[in-house]
């Protein structure tokens, strides 16, 4: 099947109030997990590879970009390809010519004035190529390198003002937003604001993210989409249940050598939680 574009999967989820799962893609292993468990739902999903990611891939992203755009073509359900949590210009602008058909620019650490400023930027870079793209105001605490940050702590909210401002100044086609969720959460005990993820889906003409969603209960995350969130990431969630799988393996096998031994099961661990993500979508 061929790619499908991130944009299109998440308008026509969004006109029917339901969610589109987005999935974390490191290994090769990961993206065939997420088409395994996306056919094995009967339900589209996004397949996106972050600029971490890339520099895991000694910052080469041809190869792991190719490797999951033909996973993808190989599904018999829709699959788009997105570039995630992208702070380098040069990488944004690999986007286009490796499949890309969306990224999340992420100028989060920047003051306000100059995330706005390089964002737009961004974004008529973006436009100008079709690529659809994505961006994040507030704290969504938990990235690779960042002190742990409380949720909940004040402040740390997107405010539904300064998104609204935030959209019209940039013209991102999508927003990510601080509603209670935090990147790299090993246990699902994240508790959303529901009540402000109404009042941002009414200030905001595009469609919401949640960032970390592996940190989600499953109610929480139902009531989430419910509430007016679209996009919905998950990445540690699948990392998890694919170290399990291999430490459960070579617990039990401590003298086997041959990786594609533990691979499977760690895969097949994966590919069940994303299944188990997308019949949340609704």
């Amino acid at each position: 099947m061929p790619l499908v574009s991130t944009g299109e999967l998440v308008s026509a989820a969004q006109a029917e109030g339901r969610g589109i799962a987005a999935f974390n893609v490191i290994t090769l292993e990961h993206a065939e997990a997420i088409a395994a468990g996306a056919e094995r739902a009967g339900a589209p999903a996004i397949l996106q590879i972050s600029e971490n990611a890339v520099k895991f891939h000694g910052g080469r992203l041809s190869p792991v970009a190719a490797a999951a755009a033909a996973v993808a073509r190989a599904s018999g359900v829709p699959l788009a390809l997105h570039l995630d949590h992208v702070e380098s210009v040069a990488l944004l602008r690999q986007a286009h010519a490796e499949g890309f058909g969306s990224v999340m620019f992420d100028a989060s650490k920047l003051g306000y004035e100059e995330n706005v400023r390089v964002t737009a930027e961004a974004v008529a870079w973006g436009h100008e190529h079709d690529i659809w793209v994505e961006a994040e105001l507030g704290k969504v605490g938990g990235k690779e390198g960042e002190p742990p940050l409380d949720a909940h702590a004040p402040g740390v909210r997107t405010d539904p003002a300064e998104a609204a401002a935030y959209v019209r100044d940039t013209g991102v086609d999508a927003l990510a937003v601080a509603v209670g969720s935090s990147h790299a959460m090993t246990e699902r005990t994240a508790a959303l604001d529901h009540e402000l993820i109404g009042r941002l889906r009414d200030a905001v003409p595009v469609p919401l993210v949640l960032h970390g969603s592996s940190g989600v209960p499953d109610d929480e995350i139902r009531r989430a989409v419910a509430s007016g969130m679209v996009k919905i990431n998950v990445g540690t969630a699948l990392n998890t249940a694919f170290t399990g799988a291999v430490r459960a393996y070579l617990a039990e096998n401590t003298t086997g050598v041959d990786p594609r031994k533990y691979l499977a099961p760690g895969r097949e661990a994966m590919a069940t939680t994303v299944a188990g993500f997308l019949a949340l979508m609704g």
